[in-house]
């Protein structure tokens, strides 16, 4: 016997039941009953609201509805759980010592499609490349219809990317023994990935048979080539490649010659990487932030130094994040050619796009040191302890060395006290500042024993300060005369200890007499 919940479930659900019948009979009669006095038992005034059972039917039917889609929404979330919970376990079973996915295979008897490719990826992730088409064999083996044009080809690719290029032959191979035609991504991949290799007479065996089987090369085809043929310097062949490219009517659209001027601009052929820029601006075509990056390297490479702000220019307006030792390129051409205010132009742009950085406030200190600007120097420090930038023993360095040039020793031995309170331990190009100012009339030797007390000297020899200072500054007499003095002793002799900065002085003093007086007691 049914109870009233029951049976509405049963009229909700069956809309042939006798009581979804009767609902509806009763609302056409209402409709119809106006004109022919069907329903004129029913007052006027009330056919204006809903009756007291549709209302009660209309709430029910709506709180069936949340509590199925309730049902469903938490059934699905048990079974994500449920799948991701056994995902967890299985690649703990791989994560662990000796583990064999064939073994595991076995033990489970088969994988979901979900589960057989995050084994796929954990492998490749996990660099065991020579089991993935192992894997694949033996999963594909339980079911038959696994034998499948797309599983092939996502294998394919996948071993052509790693490199594992005779598994990939291997898989093709068997793919058609499967009775499985390949596609172009099928071909790609492998051609690619051989040529990558540098391998071109395999991937061009290879390029032949599939145009022997019927398929026709895409431009996707004759990018891989082009590229591979430029990484290795191959700039005739990759020329004869875009003519092939263009008989065999398949014109090269953007991405195409994306990757020619990135190739050309890293074999320094300038005039083809203008050129083929030139076209692409003029039929409006889409130009890759990668691109606008290889000519601004080609650029700063020649120290071309307008054609290298321009497209530094672009490639911020592209919002792409270079790296710090291509800032550094940038910066030593505007160094060599003495255009030190352009240090604080560069920092500044940077700054504005990516933010502050310690590479920025060395920039910025360069720029004013480089000019000897000592009011410049104090500006930057000032922001710099505005905005609560700690110091690094490059800050240090650079403001010393502008000192050393200045010859302004009462400054210099100010900073030096201070060392410690910016926390800021010496490094070997510290100890060389300190030297090459003893030459030139400084008194350093009170530095030179506080750093003895504190134990810095007696650390081992180290060079923290950046790259661009010395490009800025040069290596000075010190540092010189500890490379002349290093490369002069054997390799047992330079090998045989952990050299510290004590060593290098006591070294120095054997070669040289004019250290001898600040070499600590």
């Amino acid at each position: 016997m049914m109870n009233a919940a029951s049976e509405f479930v049963l009229v909700v659900l069956n809309p042939n039941s006798q009581g979804r019948g009767r609902g509806r009979g009763r609302g056409r009669g209402r409709g119809r009953g106006r004109g022919r006095g069907s329903n004129s038992a029913f007052p006027k005034p009330f056919a204006k609201f809903p009756s007291l059972t549709s209302q009660i039917c209309g709430a029910s039917l709506h709180r069936f509805a949340d509590t199925v889609s309730d049902s469903k929404h938490t059934t699905l979330l048990l079974e994500n759980y449920h799948l991701h919970d056994s995902l967890r376990t299985l690649l703990a079973k791989l994560e662990s010592q000796d583990s064999n996915p064939l073994h595991l295979l076995a033990e489970y008897g088969d994988w979901s499609k979900d589960h057989f490719w995050a084994v796929i990826r954990f492998l490749k992730n996990a660099s065991r490349f020579t089991e993935i088409l192992q894997v694949f064999d033996m999963w594909k083996d339980v079911e038959k219809s696994r034998i499948s044009e797309f599983n092939y080809n996502k294998i394919i690719g996948l071993l052509s990317e790693v490199g594992m290029l005779e598994d990939a032959l291997s898989a093709l191979q068997e793919m058609e023994v499967q009775g499985l035609k390949p596609s172009l991504d099928t071909y790609n991949p492998i051609i690619h990935g051989l040529s990558r290799k540098g391998k071109f007479s395999d991937a061009l065996r290879l390029f032949n048979e599939m145009k022997e089987s019927g398929l026709e090369p895409d431009s996707e085809t004759y990018d891989g080539l082009i590229g591979a043929y430029g990484k290795f310097q191959m700039y005739d062949q990759m020329g004869e490649c875009v003519k092939k490219m263009e008989l065999n009517g398949c014109s090269p659209d953007h991405i195409t010659c994306n990757i020619l001027i990135q190739e050309y601009a890293r074999g320094a052929l300038l005039h083809k990487m203008e050129k083929l820029y030139k076209k692409m601006l003029s039929k409006r075509m889409h130009l890759q932030s990668s691109t606008l990056v290889a000519m601004l390297e080609a650029y700063t490479t020649f120290g071309i130094v307008q054609k290298m702000e321009k497209f530094y220019t672009k490639v911020l307006k592209s919002k792409t994040c270079l790296e710090d030792d291509f800032i550094r390129k940038l910066a030593e051409v505007y160094i060599k050619n003495y255009m030190f205010s352009r240090l604080e132009d560069l920092a500044l742009d940077l700054c504005s796009a990516f933010g502050d950085s310690d590479l920025v406030w060395c920039l910025r200190l360069l720029s004013y040191a480089c000019l000897l600007s000592k009011k410049g120097m104090d500006i930057v420090v000032r922001e710099m302890r505005d905005a609560k930038v700690n110091w690094n023993v490059t800050v240090a360095n650079i403001i010393m060395l502008a000192y050393v040039k200045m010859k302004d020793f009462r400054h210099l031995r100010i900073l030096l006290s201070q060392l410690p309170i910016y926390r800021v331990r010496p490094d070997i190009v510290t100890i060389g500042i300190l030297f090459d100012a003893n030459r030139i009339g400084f008194d350093g030797s009170g530095a030179l024993e506080t750093w003895r007390r504190m134990g810095y000297l007696y650390r081992v020899v180290e060079m923290e300060t950046d790259s661009l200072v010395l490009t800025a500054f040069g290596k000075g007499h010190f540092l010189k005369s500890c490379e002349e003095v290093y490369s002069s002793l054997q390799p047992e002799d330079r090998e045989r200890k952990t050299w510290t900065y004590s060593d290098l002085i006591a070294l120095l003093s054997k070669h040289t007499g004019n250290i001898v007086c600040m070499e600590p007691r």
